[in-house]
């Protein structure tokens, strides 16, 4: 009960909602209305909880209340609206608890406060819970999930009312690669943690405020548009509107670079996603998403790309203008240096054709639409390296510094530039 209660005084303060969810959990929990699975099928990227050192990560965090406190929570609803409110303010409290650790507001656990990994392995967790409870009525589970999931990764959260500052969106993925090292971390999810809600001075003296989202590495996800609903209420005119919008993620060893061009295909098999789907498309027979909207094969950026490389250290930032294509009337797909050709099929944009080359393309395909005015496109970090050789370590102080140096370093590549 005392947990309870101090789950509850958290998340009352993240949400104006979730003080009057928590409170039945404590009071009017039964037997009756608690019941849970003791097994349920578990997707491959849950599967990797059953390996001691990824659980460790929310123990090990601070974040273990949260985890502790969603069945009770989820037990106290009795109508399938009452479970969409309770998952919507957990996932909410969930990102809030992220975001203070990545900078530092919430104190606990040994590991890093920048680290993404707990808010990765938690969430994980949570959805195993969700999959447990076992309602005495019907619920859409795949919604409920859907929209504990957005809330959890910052699309429920949004711009300040404040007046007079500019307003930059980004977006940030979670870990990837982890059936070869589960303790990966990914530096744009930790990047974009440590710049939510902050403000930023920028190149021109102006203030800015950054929002941001953290994707997952899951094909399924782009097919029901998430990058679509994280990006499209700020590419329209109103309260949410932003000035610049760019998606992050890992990309090379030792550089950072800016893609010139995102391309419409996928073209990444046989790399898997975190729940093990193949895209259907390599780079001989590229494919397009299912359901994604018409638009150009390829979409070049529009951000104050001379400004942004302009920032070397401590790692090189790079344009990078390289694309794979099909050529019109023919059939092989061909490296261009310097980007498209006219009248050529997608094969591959700056950063492949895998996920991160599809939030490029997704948003800026989105961006042209709505915003076509609006810098708008991708950076790619560098490979954050430094995980001890010693495989039941989670950490060591060069990989902790390597962590900080990137996120620091995307900090001043936006604050590089002028809008």
């Amino acid at each position: 009960m005392t947990l309870l209660r101090r789950t509850a005084g958290l998340a009352a303060a993240l949400t104006g909602t979730l003080a009057a969810l928590l409170a039945p959990a404590a009071a009017q929990a039964d037997p009756a209305g608690c019941r849970t699975a003791a097994t349920v099928s578990l997707d491959a990227e849950q599967a990797r909880l059953q390996d001691a050192r990824t659980a460790a990560f929310t123990e090990r965090s601070g974040l273990g209340d949260l985890l502790r406190g969603f069945p009770a929570a989820l037990c106290s609803a009795r109508t399938a609206h009452r479970a969409e409110r309770v998952v919507d303010a957990w996932g909410r409290a969930l990102w809030q608890a992220g975001v203070d650790r990545a900078q530092g507001r919430r104190p606990g656990g040994e590991l890093p406060a920048a680290d993404d990994r707990p808010l990765y392995w938690t969430r994980l967790a949570m959805t195993v819970r969700l999959a447990q409870w076992q309602p005495g009525f019907a619920v859409d589970r795949a919604g409920l999930r859907a929209r504990f999931e957005d809330a959890s990764r910052g699309l429920a959260d949004g711009f300040s009312a404040a007046h007079g500052l500019r307003r930059i969106f980004v977006s940030g993925f979670d870990p990837y690669g982890l059936d070869t090292e589960p303790r990966r971390a990914n530096p744009s999810g930790s990047a974009v943690l440590q710049l939510n809600g902050r403000q930023i001075t920028l190149a021109d003296g102006s203030t800015a405020e950054v929002r941001a989202v953290v994707l997952p590495v899951r094909y399924g996800d782009f097919d029901g548009g998430i990058v679509e609903r994280a990006f499209g209420p700020h590419l329209v005119p109103g309260p949410q509107s932003a000035d610049l919008i760019t998606s992050i993620s890992q990309g090379y060893p030792g550089k950072f670079t800016l893609e010139d061009w995102a391309g419409r295909a996928r073209s990444a098999d046989p790399a898997t996603d975190n729940v093990g789907a193949l895209s259907g498309g390599t780079t001989r027979h590229p494919v397009d998403a299912p359901g994604l909207a018409a638009g150009p094969q390829f979409v070049r950026t529009t951000l104050p790309t001379d400004a942004m490389t302009a920032v070397q250290q401590p790692y090189p930032v790079l344009l990078n203008t390289p694309v794979t294509e099909i050529p019109a009337g023919t059939t092989d797909p061909v490296v261009r240096a310097d980007g498209p050709t006219p009248g050529s099929r997608a094969v591959a944009g700056g950063g492949g054709g895998y996920l991160s080359n599809e939030v490029a393309y997704r948003s800026n395909r989105l961006r042209l639409d709505l915003a076509p005015g609006l810098p708008g496109g991708h950076l790619h970090t560098p490979v954050l390296t430094g995980l001890p050789a010693d495989g039941d370590l989670l950490t060591a102080p060069e990989f902790e510094q390597n962590e900080a140096a990137i996120a620091d370093q995307v900090r001043a590549i936006l604050s590089s530039a002028r809008l």
